[in-house]
């Protein structure tokens, strides 16, 4: 093990219980969450979904379609699937009335479908990494990686039938490995892909969820909800970082086995963006700046725009999560609205489009100007570290500086 600052066995211990290696802790109230899977009486009906055996119980079976990687790659951390517990029955506060309820630089990961915007405190994703949530009548689960810094929302409901995650209690690449409770096949959190088991090969839909911090969330969606992290049935030291160091380039992936892309140090911040089936990593320094920053960049054949505003601490850095360094918040767009190609620009204060003058939020809404109004499509990206996007997407593209 590599990792300069956690050095001791009990640190370690400490990262598996975060990220699926250890048991359920003492203090978890069992009765507060139901865990379902395809061997228990409470599993859902699998109606459409094809039937097999549980890739949770055995990685190789031979009546699974070909797996899309080598069983062999995925480490079991030791704990049961929900290991680490996953918040099945969400509750949720209004911001109007909770302007105070967090620290301003604090992370949250962000959701909005059909105008329901909700945010999700990284402090609550860092200890359950999924939350199975409905949001603007779509089943998603919402998911967090804290050993790549990855946030991703999938819709849950696959050929028409509706199911949850869980957390398998397995790495792949030091990354979540997840479990749908309808067949207990395996998924990778980092692609929305089905790995091992019955539906090998399945991909879900993805919906963006970038990370922002919760003043940006505030002023941006002052109607919106947050997720009440007092309300999960669990006890967990909520706003502790349990990972205390591990932002940092010169730090080794934790329990990474395979090759590491030397294109980049393997810790190195990048902005992650697929496009049309090309792929591209956009080094944080590259995108960064200032109060903010607007960086129009290129994804195979398709043009994009990556708005950087600072005021976002980094939840991976020192013992509390709004006291890390600044890494600010990202937003990926295509740069069209209103019939128009546009170009951006900070101003030192708000994003301003040079053809208009609009006035654009971090999650590309015009409010001030002739567009005002109008919405940039906005792209799922990913805040990742490098080893982690180009283990997935090994054909990317670097744009390092």
């Amino acid at each position: 093990m590599h990792i300069r600052v956690i050095v001791t066995f009990a640190a370690a211990m400490l990262l598996l219980t975060a990220c699926g290696g250890s048991a359920l802790p003492e203090d978890v109230n069992e009765e507060s969450q139901a865990t379902t899977n395809a061997s228990g009486s409470d599993s859902p009906a699998v109606g459409a979904l094809p039937s097999g055996p549980s890739a949770l119980d055995n990685m190789f079976s031979t009546e699974f379609p070909e797996s899309l990687i080598d069983p062999g790659q995925i480490i079991s951390g030791g704990p049961p699937p929900d290991g680490i517990p996953p918040i099945d029955n969400p509750v949720f506060l209004d911001v109007a009335a909770n302007l105070e309820l967090l620290p301003g630089s604090e992370p949250v990961v962000v959701l909005e479908i059909n105008g329901d915007a909700r945010a999700y405190p990284i402090r609550a994703m860092v200890w359950h990494e999924i939350v199975n949530d409905v949001v603007g009548g779509v089943a998603v689960a919402v998911t967090y990686c804290p050993l790549c810094n990855s946030a991703a929302t999938y819709e849950r409901t696959i050929d028409g039938v509706e199911t949850t995650f869980g957390t398998s209690g397995r790495l792949f690449a030091s990354a979540l490995v997840m479990y749908d409770r309808a067949t207990e096949t395996l998924w990778t959190h980092y692609n929305g892909v089905a790995v091992i088991g019955v539906l090998a090969g399945v991909e879900l839909v993805e919906h963006p969820s970038p990370l922002m911090a919760w003043d940006q969330f505030r002023s941006t969606y002052p109607t919106g909800k947050v997720l009440d992290w007092t309300a999960t049935g669990f006890s967990r030291d909520y706003g502790r970082n349990p990972y205390t160091g591990y932002d940092d380039v010169a730090n080794t992936p934790f329990l990474f086995r395979g090759a590491l892309d030397d294109r980049a140090a393997a810790m190195q911040r990048v902005v992650g963006v697929e496009r049309d089936g090309a792929s591209g990593a956009f080094a944080l320094e590259v995108v960064s700046g200032g109060a903010g920053r607007a960086t129009s960049v290129s994804v195979g054949d398709a043009d994009l725009v990556i708005f950087w505003l600072s005021g976002q601490s980094s939840a991976l850095d020192v013992s509390t999560l709004d006291g890390g360094r600044d890494v600010g918040s990202v937003g990926v767009f295509v740069p069209r609205a209103g019939g128009r190609e546009l170009t951006f620009s900070h101003d030192g204060e708000r994003f301003v489009d040079n053809e208009t003058g609009s006035v654009w939020l971090i999650n590309g809404e015009a409010v001030e100007g002739e567009l005002a109004g109008e919405r940039l499509e906005q792209v799922p990206h990913l805040d990742t570290f490098w080893f982690a996007w180009s283990t997935y997407q090994p054909d990317t593209s670097l744009q390092s500086g």
